[in-house]
């Protein structure tokens, strides 16, 4: 049976998704932060009896959903609940569970990439920090000149407006920290976290300006990221398909766990019901 989560589940939600914590950071990650009561963000769990143990779990963010499961599920049941919502925009998650709940949908895009992890400091990330590169941590004020640069990244496809909220929020709510390089009142190299937790973070929005690409100017940054978050007892994540910064990466000592997928939703699953 499926139903929706609410306070009262929190114990058992965590036990679930405790189990893997980095593949479930986002969902930790919202639950520590936002609670259950928000409008823009809902949970529904999966047990064989009202009182039985969370086998399954789904989190809507907005129009995007992130399902759990460390075997079976009602890939259906969790369909249904994206067919109810005609804002429903995304699934994201380990690439086998989102493949499961696909089948029942009607699929526009599917971005595949590597998720990989970080749990402990290394000589390469001490050293990295250490390059006399002057490391700015950004507040709300800075956001538009961060921007400006993810603005002008091609992998970067949120709009101009959309960037700038997410990361105003972000930053004003203290879920995530973003760190920047500056030359002539430029920015022209930056990373930040997002879904911070009590266990670990996720790295995104990791850019250079395509004019001082070459100077290793993001890997100051991550390491940076990566030195002060692992300080404070965390582990971090990351996904990619770039290979050539996945050589990055893992030079910082990420190493591959599992598969991520950020699938795409036709609007017509609300009309027609796919997968019925």
């Amino acid at each position: 049976m499926i139903r929706k989560l609410n306070e009262a589940d929190r114990e058992d939600l965590m036990e679930l998704v405790g189990k893997n914590p980095a593949i479930n950071l986002y969902i930790i990650g919202d639950v520590e932060n936002f609670g259950f009561e928000q409008d823009f963000m809902e949970l529904w769990g999966e047990s064989d009896s009202v009182d039985g143990p969370l086998k399954a779990v789904i989190l809507r963010f907005y129009g995007s959903y992130l399902p759990y499961s460390e075997g079976p599920f009602d890939a259906e049941g969790f369909a249904e609940l994206l067919r109810r919502n005609k804002n429903a925009e995304m699934i994201s998650g380990s690439l086998e569970v989102v493949r499961t709940l696909s089948k029942w949908l009607n699929i526009r895009q599917e971005k595949e990439m590597l998720f990989a992890e970080l749990t402990e400091m290394n000589e390469e990330i001490r050293t990295a920090a250490s390059a006399p590169v002057p490391i700015q941590k950004a507040t709300t004020q800075d956001v538009d000149a961060i921007c400006t640069l993810t603005d002008v990244i091609s992998e970067f496809t949120s709009s101009p407006e959309d960037a700038r909220k997410t990361l105003h929020k972000t930053l004003e709510s203290g879920t995530g920290r973003t760190y920047f390089v500056e030359q002539n009142g430029e920015v022209i190299a930056t990373a930040s976290t997002a879904a911070e937790n009590s266990r670990s973070a996720m790295i995104v929005a990791v850019a250079t300006h395509p004019e001082y690409r070459g100077q290793k100017l993001a890997s100051r940054v991550v390491a940076q990221l990566c030195a002060d978050i692992l300080a404070e007892g965390k582990s971090l994540c990351l996904f990619y398909n770039n290979p050539q910064a996945g050589l990055i990466y893992k030079k910082l000592g990420f190493r591959d766990i599992d598969k991520w997928s950020m699938t795409y939703l036709h609007k017509e699953n609300q009309l027609t019901g796919a997968g019925i």
